[in-house]
């Protein structure tokens, strides 16, 4: 084998993923969280930036929603109700948000609720 080849394979990507599907929510809500914070920070000028920001939170939460959905998820009922309702929440909060009718802070502490319950730490800590 030559080097080249060796190399190749060294810097490719492995085809299995060693995160938690726990991990993965837990990554791409904190970046969701974090792109809303930012945009919101900048002021009326990164307004285009916080709306596709709640979009993309929107899109998050969606597929949160289809998921605690499915019958094959293993989550207990409630929690997948109470999730679902979460969801429900954040589609209409953040278009009110949009409408500037309601204010940014509780779609952002919910994030951060579901953060620290996907990072292991219980309400408050």
């Amino acid at each position: 084998m030559n080097a080249q080849i060796m190399a190749q394979r060294a810097y490719t990507q492995p085809t299995t993923s060693t995160r938690t599907d726990r991990a993965i929510e837990y990554d791409l809500l904190a970046r969701v969280t974090h792109r809303i914070k930012a945009a919101a920070e900048a002021g009326p000028k990164a307004y285009p930036r916080l709306v596709r920001a709640l979009y993309d939170n929107r899109r998050l939460w969606t597929a949160l929603a289809v998921d605690v959905a499915s019958t094959e998820n293993a989550l207990p009922q409630d929690l997948r109700a109470q999730i679902f309702y979460l969801a429900e929440f954040v589609q209409t909060h953040t278009g009110k948000v949009l409408a500037r009718k309601a204010r940014l802070a509780p779609l952002l502490e919910v994030n951060a609720a579901i953060l620290r319950g996907l990072g292991g730490q219980g309400p408050g800590r």
